[in-house]
């Protein structure tokens, strides 16, 4: 297995020069710098997993060198390291991208600790990005958003199953994203070239839904007055997508347990069998082992579709993944309308990542389009959202009432301060001539605040959250 590469920049020899002992020894390839100009050009070089820099150093700082690696090696992980700890230190720190902050003097149990946990997440990033590209093809579908470890776990599994023609069963709450997956599979496997075909068997009644999957005959029943083409028949080659499967009645369940084994169709009212290859998909938000224990659905059947299962994580179980969503949805909101929203206040993706999401991501992506509809500005505000989405916040505040209140009066005045900034800016639909004016300051001290406060108020007359 490869080393990891890490880089160790820091002008005090003395410090320097142990780190980099300190995790040689632990089996790494350490390279140390006096200076961060020097570290900078070497990752231009070389490919580096983590890079340890003390932030106070001479004209090309850690915060410096953050940002630098951030812009040309995103996937690289940043720990800084300092004499000076404070709390504003770290958390601008962290918001600029660093994975982690560390105050020195520091344990060498506790800078082993961090820095395998600095490799294992650029480890988790590259496999995202590398199995991401696997799902790259030239059609156009909606891409995967996200890259927390539960949809890591999927990214795998699609690229792994989508060459194969094994049965796929798909399993997750409504609004997860089933479709997505199953297009994804279809897309990357090798019967892309032929039809992707989607059922809703929970959308028919069984008796409609039955000649829509097998087709019929002229006079099978009373209206039909021609021969029809079944959707497996029209799936031919393909992938066919049997959304909602654990709503299938009883006698649909044997049929299509017949088709799966002998991989022909008869056609209702019809005596002849037509042959078919298709892949079968299947997806349900719905417990199938249960249903077979209690008798409404056929074993036999479910360990016909349970060949590999894709269990997709709920909203709430990756809510790390909820900013990445957020403006994903919003840029795909805002392409008709270029140069009017662009980003969220951090009050509006403070309720977003604290809304318990019931709808999933659906609910996440109609919130967003809400939003961006109502929006008259480049932030979009938390009025924009939806009323649920404000009053869960509000009650949820309610619920905290004793800790809000003793939080309220321990605030700092620098927190005070930004607080004010940000509510400004939202009220203002983040003009800066207004909020200056409100203010009592000059633009140049708006500017001086907002990067203070990690708020990039952007070269024309309209601010937006630095991501």
């Amino acid at each position: 297995m490869q080393q990891a590469k890490i880089l160790v920049v820091d002008d005090d020899a003395v410090a320097r020069e142990l780190l980099a002992e300190a995790l040689k020894k632990e089996g790494y390839d350490v390279e140390a710098f006096s200076n961060g100009a020097d570290a900078i050009e070497r990752g231009k070089q070389q490919r580096v997993d983590l890079v340890l820099t003390d932030i106070r150093m001479g004209t090309v700082d850690g915060l410096t060198v953050l940002r630098e690696f951030k812009r040309f090696s995103p996937d690289t992980s940043i720990v800084l390291l300092t004499a000076f700890g404070s709390l504003e230190g770290a958390i601008e720190a962290i918001k600029q991208g660093a994975y982690d902050y560390l105050a020195k003097p520091f344990k060498k149990e506790e800078i082993k600790l961090v820095v395998q946990r600095s490799l294992d997440h650029c480890r988790l990033v590259r496999e995202n990005a590398r199995f991401r590209e696997e799902l790259k093809t030239k059609d156009e579908w909606s891409p995967l958003v996200g890259s927390s470890p539960a949809m890591l776990e999927v990214y795998k599994l699609v690229a792994r199953v989508s060459e194969s023609k094994s049965t796929v069963l798909l399993q997750g709450e409504s609004g997860t994203g089933k479709e997505l997956i199953a297009r994804a599979i279809h897309a990357n496997g090798p019967r892309r070239d032929k039809p992707f075909v989607p059922v809703n068997c929970g959308a028919l009644p069984d008796t409609l839904l039955e000649s829509e999957m097998f087709g019929y005959e002229k006079g099978a029943f009373t209206g039909a007055i021609g021969t029809k083409t079944g959707l497996f028949e029209a799936a031919n080659g393909g992938t066919l997508f049997l959304d909602e499967i654990g709503e299938l009645g009883p006698a649909l369940q044997v049929k299509l347990l017949r088709v799966m084994q002998d991989q022909e169709v008869r056609r209702v009212g019809g005596t002849g069998s037509v042959k078919v290859d298709v892949r079968i998909i299947a997806a349900t938000n719905r417990d199938l082992e249960q249903l077979v224990k209690d008798g409404k659905f056929r074993d036999d059947l479910y360990y016909r579709l349970n060949v590999v299962r894709i269990t997709l994580p709920s909203l709430a179980e990756r809510k790390e993944d909820i900013p990445m969503l957020a403006h994903h949805f919003l840029q795909k909101c805002a392409a008709g309308s270029p140069g009017m929203v662009r980003g969220l206040l951090p009050e509006t993706m403070a309720l977003l990542k604290q809304y318990r999401w019931p709808g999933n991501v659906r609910e996440l992506e109609n919130a967003i389009e809400r939003a961006v509809s109502l929006s008259h500005g480049p932030l979009l505000t938390p009025d924009d959202l939806p009323e649920a989405i404000r009053h869960s916040a509000a009650a949820n505040g309610e619920s905290k009432a004793g800790k809000t209140e003793d939080s309220e009066v321990c605030l700092t005045l620098e927190e005070v301060e930004k607080r004010h900034l940000i509510r400004v800016l939202r009220e203002t639909k983040g003009n800066k001539v207004k909020a200056a004016k409100i203010l009592g300051i000059d633009r140049r001290t708006l500017y001086r605040m907002a990067e203070r406060f990690g708020l990039d108020l952007g070269d024309d007359a309209e601010g937006t959250e630095k991501e």
